[in-house]
C-alpha cells in the first residue's frame, strides 16, 4: 500500500470539527462520516432510508463508493481507527489487500465525543449525538440529577453491587433516552430484512436497545460462528450487522501498541478473511469502527481530583478521559470554570463552553431535551493527554493504556473498507 503516516505528532494534533450532512468536498465529515454509512448502505440495496441528518442516501452512497447490490454486510471493529490500522498492516494480509485498493486509503470521520456510546447511537440511527441524546460514556441523567453510564444505562456513581454477577437494571428506558429511530427498525418497516451477528449477551443490552435496535438478532459464543452466521444470513437479500470488540477491549486493557494488541489485530484480520470467504458471491462487505485509539502517556496524566483549581465550582464531571463534560454548581458561571480550566491546562486541551460547543457544530443539530444531558464546559485533550478523576473512578479506570473520545486525527479518522465476495 501507499498510504503515507503521518508523524504520531501530526495525529495527536486535535483538528477541525467535523461536519454532518451530505455534501462530501471536505476531506472529513459530511457523508464522510459514520453516521452515513447505515444511509448510504440502505441505498445500495435498493431502500434508500433517509435520517434527519441525511436527507439524501444515494448522495452518501456516490461519496462512499458502495455498489449496487441486493445483500451487504457491514462490520463493525471497535476501536480500530483507521491510523491504528494502518501502522500495523504487517499483520494482517486480508486487510493489506483492501488497502491497496485506492479507494480504501481514504479514511471517513467519526462523531465527537469518539468514543462507543456516541458512535455506535450515531451509526445506529445516521443522525448525530446531539439528537440521539448519547454524548459520551456518563453524561447527566436530568430526571435523577446524576451522571449514567450509557453501556449498561446505569447510575455512574452508585457502589458497586456486592455481586458483580448480578445484573443492574437501567436507571432509565434505553428507548426513553435514545427517540431516534435506527436505520435497521426503517429498513425493517420497508419489509427488508436486517440481520445482526453479535455476542449473546448483547441481545437485547441497553446500548443495543437504544443504539442497535430493529435487527434479527443472531448470538454466537465464538467469532468463527458469528461470521459465519453474517455469512449465512446474507443469502438472502438485506443488510447483515456484525460487530467485532475485541481491538477496543484489548487495547484498554494492554495498549493499542502492545503485542496483546497485536495478536488480537491478526485474529480479526483472519475472522475478515474467513468473512470474504463465507459470504456469497457478489455481497457488498464494508467494514468500518467507531473511533481510533491513542497510547496514554502518564507523565501527561492529570487527576482532577487533586487539583482544587479544576474541582472548583463543578458538581460533576462526565464523559471519559480524552473527553471531559463538566455540570457546574448551581450559580456557577460555565465562562469561568472553562476559564480556570485554560489556564491550568493550557494546550493540552481545547476547552469550551456548553454554547461555543454547540456553535461549533461539535455535537451536531441539538435537540431541545438533549441540551440539558450535555455537560456545561467540553475538555478535549490533545497530545496523549488524559484528565482522570480518582473521586468517583477506580484505579483501573484513571491507569488505561490506550483511551479515545477526543478530537485528534488519531482518534477521529476510521476506516470505510469496501470489498465484494
Amino acid at each position: 500500500m501507499t498510504v503515507e503516516t503521518p508523524d504520531m505528532d501530526e495525529l495527536l494534533r486535535l483538528i477541525p470539527t467535523v461536519t454532518y450532512g451530505d455534501d462530501a468536498t471536505g476531506s472529513r465529515g459530511g457523508a464522510l462520516h459514520l453516521s452515513a454509512v447505515l444511509p448510504a448502505l440502505s441505498s445500495a440495496i435498493g431502500h434508500p432510508t433517509a435520517t434527519p441528518v441525511h436527507a439524501n442516501p444515494k448522495a452518501c452512497q456516490q461519496a462512499l463508493g458502495f455498489p449496487d447490490v441486493t445483500s451487504a454486510i457491514v462490520v463493525l471493529v471497535d476501536g480500530l481507527g483507521y491510523w491504528n490500522l494502518a501502522m500495523r498492516l504487517g499483520h494482517a494480509p486480508y486487510l493489506r489487500s483492501l488497502m491497496n485498493d485506492t479507494a480504501n486509503q481514504r479514511p471517513i470521520a467519526t462523531c465527537a465525543p469518539s468514543t462507543t456510546v456516541a458512535a455506535m447511537a450515531a451509526f445506529g440511527t445516521g443522525t448525530c449525538p446531539g439528537l440521539t441524546g448519547m454524548a459520551g460514556y456518563t453524561q447527566l441523567e436530568p430526571e435523577h440529577h446524576t451522571l449514567i453510564q450509557l453501556i449498561q444505562f446505569k447510575d455512574a456513581l452508585a457502589p458497586k453491587p456486592a455481586n458483580p454477577h448480578i445484573p443492574v437494571p437501567p436507571m432509565i428506558d434505553p428507548l426513553t433516552l435514545q427517540r431516534e429511530p435506527t436505520v435497521f427498525e426503517r429498513l425493517g418497516a420497508q419489509g427488508v430484512r436486517v440481520t445482526s451477528s453479535g455476542l449473546p449477551k448483547f441481545a437485547g443490552s441497553p446500548l443495543t436497545e437504544a443504539a442497535l435496535r430493529g435487527t434479527d438478532y443472531r448470538g454466537n459464543v465464538t467469532p468463527r460462528d458469528r461470521v459465519l452466521a453474517a455469512a449465512r444470513a446474507a443469502r438472502e437479500p438485506g443488510l447483515t450487522y456484525l460487530y467485532i470488540r475485541d481491538a477496543d477491549k484489548v487495547g484498554h486493557n494492554y495498549g493499542w501498541d502492545s503485542e496483546n494488541w497485536v495478536a488480537a489485530f491478526e485474529h480479526i484480520d483472519a475472522q475478515l478473511a474467513l468473512l470474504h470467504r463465507s459470504a456469497p458471491h457478489g455481497t457488498l462487505i464494508v467494514i468500518v469502527a467507531d473511533h481510533g485509539m491513542v497510547q496514554t502517556d502518564m507523565s501527561q496524566r492529570v487527576d482532577i481530583a487533586e487539583d482544587p483549581q479544576l474541582t472548583q465550582g463543578v458538581e460533576f464531571v462526565g464523559g471519559e478521559p480524552r473527553s471531559l463534560m463538566l455540570y457546574a454548581e448551581a450559580g456557577e458561571n460555565p465562562e469561568t470554570i472553562a476559564e480556570r480550566w485554560r489556564n491550568r491546562l493550557g494546550e493540552t486541551a481545547l476547552i469550551r463552553t456548553k454554547t461555543e460547543a454547540f456553535a461549533d457544530g461539535l455535537f451536531g443539530p441539538v435537540d431541545e431535551r438533549v441540551k440539558p444531558m450535555i455537560g456545561d464546559v467540553i475538555v478535549q485533550a490533545s497530545g496523549a493527554a488524559t484528565f482522570v478523576d480518582s473521586r468517583t473512578q477506580n484505579d483501573k479506570a484513571t491507569h488505561l493504556p490506550s483511551v479515545h473520545g477526543s478530537q485528534t486525527q488519531l482518534e477521529m479518522e476510521i476506516p470505510c473498507l469496501i470489498d465484494m465476495a
